[in-house]
């Protein structure tokens, strides 16, 4: 399996900029498609962003769309968030999962994905 740990959150603020990094080891990065999680207090867990193992295709949220952008770089098994223009509404932990299953696209669905970082709290304050 494949162990995920994410790095990069803390305190922004409101019209600012953070970048998450999730560094993968394991298994073979490359093999995998990366999406990025938020769960606000009292919230469902919620999808962010998704990028398939090639990195040819991007998927967001529309609450993000345009703020926020996803990478992954397979040589550093590491794949990436930056955050831009930061709202009080991004407030949450934020993770990082992995999806083995080939099937062309970067999914929304959190149950396609299999592994998971243990999350990283991003803050906005306003």
């Amino acid at each position: 399996q494949v162990q995920l740990v994410e790095s990069g959150g803390g305190l922004g603020q409101a019209g600012g900029s953070l970048r998450l990094s999730c560094a993968a080891s394991g298994r073979t990065f490359s093999n995998y498609d990366m999406g990025w999680f938020r769960q606000a207090p009292g919230k469902e867990r919620e999808f962010v962003a998704g990028i398939t193992r090639s990195g040819t295709m991007r998927s967001y949220a529309d609450s993000v769309k345009g703020r926020f952008t996803i990478s992954r770089d397979n040589l550093k098994n590491t794949a990436y968030l930056q955050m831009n223009s930061l709202q009080p509404e991004d407030t949450a932990v934020y993770y990082c999962a992995a999806d083995r299953s080939y099937d062309g696209y970067a999914s929304a669905a959190k149950s396609d994905y299999a592994y998971w970082g243990q999350g990283i709290q991003v803050t906005v304050s306003s």
